[in-house]
């Protein structure tokens, strides 16, 4: 799967990146026929919730899923829209495997 990795109104340092590739390998499993994937991360001015936003959009085929997640750290948004992205590719499997 080809990973796309962007940041928006900031520069990630290489330890966030190593981060964010990991974590997407790791989604490589949950993935059979993934095309590419972009992860966006952008800083918000909401700080209550928290200023870290990531949004990633997969391309699989027939569909594109999208999951953004907000909170007071990357780590903790990557985690977040990961696990959204696995709900949707679940729901993905068992819509097309019927």
């Amino acid at each position: 799967m080809n990973v796309k990795i962007q940041s928006v109104k900031f520069d990630a340092d290489k330890k966030l990146l190593e981060f964010v590739e990991a974590k997407m390998a790791k989604l490589d499993r949950f993935v059979e026929r993934a095309i590419n994937a972009e992860v966006v991360m952008k800083l918000d001015k909401d700080h209550e919730k928290g200023n870290k936003v990531v949004t990633i959009i997969l391309d699989v085929p027939t569909d594109k899923l999208v999951a953004e997640c907000q909170s007071k750290s990357f780590e903790e948004s990557v985690d977040g829209a990961i696990d959204a992205i696995k709900k949707q590719l679940e729901r993905h499997k068992d819509k097309f495997s019927k």
